[in-house]
């Protein structure tokens, strides 16, 4: 865990990285200083931002009867596993940051997959040694990792818990038991020929009687979920890696086609993280994220390169302020594809890639065009240049919600069962995660090896980057984060520029446009921007295509003065913000 140094040290912090920087720092304008909270003089404003109106009522449940900010993410995450198992669910895993307000302290809790002890670094190549077909790894029984949410959230709960564990799961259980109504990105995806909704298991947790499946505003019942509920309820977070329901997740994970070898004792073994969160200065901010193998450190590499451009002077009717945008994003995946694994497995060259002069070298390269996709640079450290590039492929699913509690306690948790359905392997009412195919499918790369590379008891590299914001003296200033595979770090970094650089509103921020660029893509919600920013971009090289479900699912809050708080959701998706 991380002391978050009060107002002089931070403030110090700030000015210290600004000098450093190639550009003068920014002058604190009205418009930014009136966004700026002031320290609430008592209670706050509890809330929940989340993807489903279910899982809102769930955590406000929870926030009403007293509960603590991870109270309520327990109730919220056993409801999104119901409602919306294709994003995430109990056969997933998370990242969860915490903000407690009494000491000041950010908190990352890190509830990645492992790999199991019989993963070998060839397990997702075919018998002439090349990649698997994405569809068929996903769904194999080699893609599931340890799933790890509720052991995770079983640690958070220990340390900043109120209420007890077995009184979290009630709305989540009630709505399993009596059945709930269908949402319509429920339906639409169930009801698609995606590889995962055709299989076996997800036919018979949404198909009816009469052969078809079940569609929006119809009920569906879940009495598995209900079961497994239960069980998390009576024997507590770790009930999931225990047999009886760990023997149930390995024998489903052994069957063809391709089994894996996940076991029982892989389950046993699993112990989630706590870690000091990784924060640095943006503006007159600080933003918090998660280490690796969460991908934050590559998120605040790309608000330290777009620091050293003039984006903050421009706003978002200007082409040449996305055109920045699209080209510290292609900089910073170059980087993050080639460095960013398990620390513990590989030496992360976060400080390297956070330096101030590498920072300030990769922002040079931005021209006046786009050119040729970046390379990853060579950042400060021993490890430059040994790593080769990694070309994992991520699916676009993941959940993201913030809560707030009346204490001013803040978690903000990516979940995720990687693609959609998982593996569409199911248990109890669950599907399984196909995490680990977030691992590069090669170990070597022209002779180099990969750093993401699949290893025994290897959490594999994540684009889920749950962010908390700070103001100038270290107090809570906002929370977010969203889904959306490796598109989180573009959908995160939009989000916070339009708010902490343009001074948006926080809901006009999540409502502008996406824009993912990554290697010789551009890829965008090109009827969103206005036509000139589309053809300014053209203009200067960058021609935008759509079509990649560029479906961010923001969510988050900010914290006003005197304790209220401001919180959105994104309209692409079905979320809501809710107050007790």
């Amino acid at each position: 865990m991380i002391k978050v140094p009060r107002a002089t040290a931070l403030l110090a912090c700030v000015v210290v990285f600004a000098a450093c920087q190639h550009a003068p720092p920014q002058p604190v304008d009205q418009a930014t200083a009136a966004i700026s909270p002031q320290r609430p003089s008592g209670a706050y404003a509890a809330g929940v931002a989340a993807a489903s109106p279910l899982a809102v009522e769930a955590g406000v449940a929870v926030l009403k009867a007293g509960g603590s900010a991870v109270d309520a993410a327990v109730a919220v995450q056993a409801a999104l596993g119901l409602v919306e198992p294709q994003s995430s669910g109990l056969g997933g895993g998370a990242f969860l940051l915490h903000y407690d307000a009494a000491t000041g302290k950010v908190t990352a809790y890190d509830g990645r997959e492992t790999a199991p002890a019989g993963a070998t670094e060839d397990m997702f190549l075919d018998a002439d040694g090349k990649p698997l077909a994405y569809a068929d790894a996903v769904t194999s029984g080699r893609a599931t990792g340890v799933p790890a949410v509720m052991a995770m959230l079983g640690l958070a709960h220990e340390r900043h818990g109120v209420l007890p564990w077995s009184s979290l799961f009630e709305t989540a259980t009630a709505a399993a038991d009596e059945g709930f109504v269908v949402p319509k990105r429920l339906a639409r995806f169930a009801n698609s020929q995606f590889r995962q909704a055709t299989l076996p298991d997800a036919r018979a947790l949404f198909g009816k009687p009469d052969g078809t499946t079940v569609q929006a505003g119809e009920t569906l019942r879940n009495p598995a979920y209900a079961a497994t509920l239960r069980t998390l309820s009576g024997r507590g977070p770790r009930a999931l890696l225990e047999p009886p329901i760990a023997g149930e997740i390995v024998a489903r994970t052994s069957a063809e086609p391709r089994p894996g070898t996940l076991t029982v004792a892989d389950l046993e073994a699993y112990r989630p993280l706590d870690k000091d969160a990784l924060c640095r200065p943006y503006r007159i901010y600080v933003v918090c994220v998660p280490p690796p193998p969460s991908s934050g450190v590559s998120l605040l590499q790309l608000l330290a390169i777009l620091e050293r451009t003039d984006i903050a002077d421009r706003g978002p009717a200007d082409p040449q302020a996305w055109f920045l945008f699209a080209e510290a994003s292609r900089l910073m995946y170059a980087d993050r594809d080639r460095y960013v694994a398990d620390p513990a497995f590989v030496t992360v060259p976060i400080e390297g890639m956070l330096d101030p002069a590498y920072v300030a070298g990769r922002a040079a390269l931005i021209g006046e065009r786009a050119g040729a996709a970046p390379a990853a640079g060579e950042p400060p450290g021993p490890v430059a240049a040994r790593f080769g590039e990694d070309a994992t492929a991520e699916a676009p699913g993941t959940s993201h919600f913030v809560v707030v509690d009346a204490r001013g306690n803040v978690a903000s948790m990516t979940t995720s069962v990687e693609s959609l359905f998982g593996s569409g392997r199911a248990v109890g009412g669950f599907f399984l995660n196909n995490q680990l195919t977030d691992f590069s499918f090669r170990a070597v790369e022209d002779g180099r090896p990969i750093a993401n590379a699949v290893a025994p008891g290897k959490r594999p590299r994540s684009s889920m980057s749950p962010v908390i914001v700070l103001d100038r003296d270290g107090r809570l200033f906002a929370a977010l984060g969203s889904p959306g595979g490796s598109a989180i770090l573009a959908y995160n970094a939009k989000a916070l520029v339009g708010m902490l650089a343009w001074n948006l509103p926080l809901q006009q921020a999540i409502d502008l446009p996406n824009l993912i660029a990554r290697g010789q893509d551009f890829y965008a919600e090109v009827a969103k921007f206005p036509p000139e920013v589309v053809q300014g971009l053209a203009a200067r090289g960058i021609e935008l295509k759509g079509g990649r479900g560029e479906e961010s699912g923001l969510h988050g809050l900010v914290l006003r003065g005197s304790g209220a708080v401001e919180g959105a959701a994104d309209p692409r998706r079905e979320g809501q913000w809710r107050q007790p």
